[in-house]
């Protein structure tokens, strides 16, 4: 199998377990990394022992690295992709795909002309938890699936991030920061999103940070941090789906799938793994299924290693800038909805990625 050499652009808090993972693919081989604060990106390298530390723009028009994995924070992922894709790289890009549709469908034209990749976390749900709710929804397991129900409730991350500030800014919130796994988990699951229809709203509109370096320091906050709406599939299947910074405790599930014959509990869509029940309504209740056996622990990467396999294969990958910008459209379709107080047709079509065998991606990962 070819090896695909991967350059890293940011050195962030996210970035320690695609630096742990990457090495453990057959097809991936870290290259090099570059970040804004250099010392970081050293560090980074001295501990993962990264061949080469890089600035940013030597490292996308490096001729030696073949995909450039994009960690930058949301405002960086649409500049640095194209700069990566002009150079003739492949991409893979961290969450959300873009801050704008019409931003993400730049990325995606130019990369059609360029001939190359792109693709987007998360890849969660290539995991052995949602590949076990897909495979247990395709074999009938509850029937045809009429509805579901999505919930991420938190407090922020102002109390654990070191540097939450940009949670709050555009590009942030609860939607854009969270709702890529739990939108990505029900359109892998349920297939495309026909139209959107939303509420919005704001608890604080300033707010304090406890965690360190910055505890005490306050910080503005910009966009909706509740937001609230209805999702109509392409299949008539009618989901709620629930994002909020401003909930201090609940007890609500993160996913629920319904259908005719029974219902499916789903892990958390931010893990690979974690437990898939299943209800059909008689007296056994909840019944645990077993999960597939490979990647159920924390297996950032998994959707860069199927990026690389895909070049060589000539196939879209499954984690794919298409699903990305489709799922973009339908969280930025909520603030639309909410504003204008109408339901939101989504343009965008897409077919669902094709499911992940267990021996699909060669990996000493579990």
């Amino acid at each position: 199998m070819k090896k695909f050499r991967v350059g890293v652009v940011g050195c962030g808090k996210i970035s320690g377990i695609y630096f742990k993972n990457i090495p453990q693919f057959d097809a991936l081989e870290l290259s090099a990394c570059a970040d804004l604060d250099r010392e970081r990106a050293h560090a980074a390298a001295q501990e993962f022992k990264i061949p080469r530390v890089l600035d940013t723009d030597a490292l996308l028009a490096d001729k030696d690295i073949d995909i450039v994995l994009n960690l930058t924070v949301p405002q960086g992922h649409v500049p640095v992709n194209l700069k990566a894709i002009e150079n003739g790289k492949h991409v893979f890009v961290e969450k959300p795909f873009a801050l704008s549709v019409g931003d993400g469908n730049t990325v995606l034209d130019l990369a059609r002309k360029k001939g190359v990749l792109v693709g987007c976390a998360p890849d969660t749900v290539l995991g052995a938890g949602y590949q076990t709710v897909r495979r247990e929804i395709e074999a009938g397991a509850i029937g045809r699936p009429t509805s579901a129900m999505a919930f991420m409730l938190c407090h922020g991350h102002e109390s654990w991030h070191p540097d939450p500030e940009f949670y709050y800014l555009k590009g942030g919130g609860p939607m854009l920061d969270m709702g890529p796994y739990y939108l990505t988990a029900l359109i892998t699951c349920l297939g495309p999103v026909r139209r959107v229809s939303a509420e919005t709203g704001l608890a604080f509109a300033e707010r304090t940070i406890t965690s360190q370096p910055k505890a005490g320091r306050k910080m503005p906050v910009e966009v909706p941090t509740h937001q609230s709406g209805t999702l109509l599939f392409d299949g008539g299947i009618i989901a709620t789906v629930v994002m909020s910074f401003d909930i201090w405790a609940n007890n609500l599930p993160r996913i629920e799938i319904h259908g005719t014959k029974g219902s499916l509990s789903c892990p958390d869509p931010n893990s690979f793994g974690g437990r898939v029940a299943r209800n059909t309504g008689d007296k056994n209740g909840w019944q645990d299924i077993p999960n597939l056996k490979r990647f159920g622990e924390n297996s950032r990467g998994l959707g860069l290693a199927d990026l690389a396999q895909a070049v060589q294969e000539g196939r879209t990958p499954r984690a794919s800038g298409a699903l990305a910008l489709h799922v973009l459209e339908v969280m930025l379709a909520f603030d639309k909805s909410a504003k204008e107080g109408r339901h939101v047709n989504i343009q965008s079509k897409i077919d669902r990625p094709a499911p992940r065998t267990d021996d699909a991606i060669a990996s000493t990962l579990p």
